[in-house]
C-alpha cells in the first residue's frame, strides 16, 4: 500500500485523484484549508488522514505542520491545489499577484520542502499538476501563467536536486478541464461555461496514475494532456 499527499483534493482534478487512489486502497494525507473542510474530506475518503494547511499562507505551513502528525514516508506528493483571477496587467493588483504566487507557487515549493525527508525514504515521486498556461501565456492570464511558469521551473530545479535520492518530479499540464475553476474563468472570460467541451478531472486522474505507476527504471518529466475530438482545441 502507497502512501500518498495530496492539496486540492476536495474538488476536480485533486477529487478524482483522491478518489482513484483511494478506490485502491493507497494510505492518504489530504491537505485542507480549514477544520471544516478537513472534516468533509475525512467523511469524504473513509479512512483518510487529514492536515490543516492554509496554501494562501506559505509562510505559515511549517509552523502548522509542526503541530500535526506527518507520514514517516511518502510514496507521492501531489500537488493539484490551484487559484485563478484573469485581468490584464495594467489591472491586476499586487494582492491578486501575491495571492496567486502564494497558492500556486511558493506553497508547493515550501511544501516540498517540509516532506522532502519522508519522499528520500521511500524515493517518492513528486507530482505537479500545472497548466497548459505554464507553457504559454496569454493575454489576461499573466499573472496565472507566471505562477504556473515558476511551478516549472521549480519542478525542474528539483528534479535536478533530487535524482541522486531517487526521488522522481512529474510536471502535468491538462488543457482546460471539466471543474469549478473552469466555471469561474468563464464567467470571467463572460462565456457559456459547457462541460462536455472540455477534458474531464478523471481522465487527468488517469495522467497522473500513470506516471505514478510507472517502473522504477522510468521517469516521466512532463505531461501534456489536451481536449480530445469531441472537446475543443481551445
Amino acid at each position: 500500500m502507497a502512501t500518498h499527499l495530496i492539496t486540492g483534493a476536495g474538488s476536480g482534478i485533486g477529487e478524482a485523484v483522491a478518489r482513484r487512489l483511494h478506490e485502491r486502497g493507497d494510505e492518504l494525507w489530504l491537505v485542507a484549508r480549514d477544520a471544516g473542510r478537513a472534516k468533509e474530506l475525512a467523511a469524504a475518503f473513509p479512512g483518510a488522514h487529514t492536515l490543516v494547511a492554509d496554501l494562501g499562507n506559505p509562510d505559515r505551513l511549517s509552523w502548522a505542520l509542526g503541530h500535526q502528525t506527518l507520514p514517516d514516508r511518502l510514496d507521492s506528493l501531489l500537488h493539484v491545489a490551484g487559484v485563478v483571477d484573469l485581468g490584464t496587467v495594467g489591472e491586476l493588483t499586487t494582492k491578486t499577484w501575491n495571492s496567486t504566487l502564494a497558492v500556486n507557487l511558493v506553497a508547493p515549493a515550501e511544501l516540498t520542502r517540509l516532506l522532502l525527508p519522508q519522499l528520500r525514504v521511500s524515493q517518492g515521486h513528486v507530482v505537479f499538476v500545472n497548466s497548459g498556461a505554464g507553457l504559454r501565456a496569454n493575454a489576461e492570464w499573466g499573472a496565472y501563467a507566471a505562477s504556473k511558469h515558476g511551478l516549472k521551473a521549480l519542478a525542474d530545479a528539483l528534479r535536478a536536486e533530487e535524482h541522486t535520492h531517487g526521488v522522481r518530479v512529474t510536471s502535468v499540464y491538462p488543457g482546460r478541464t471539466a471543474t469549478a475553476m473552469q466555471v469561474k474563468v468563464h464567467q470571467q472570460e463572460g462565456k457559456a461555461y459547457e462541460a462536455g467541451k472540455w477534458i474531464s478531472p478523471e481522465s487527468v486522474a488517469t495522467t497522473v496514475l500513470c506516471a505514478l505507476d510507472l517502473p522504477r527504471d522510468a521517469e516521466v518529466h512532463d505531461l501534456t494532456v489536451r481536449p480530445g475530438w469531441s472537446g475543443s482545441a481551445g
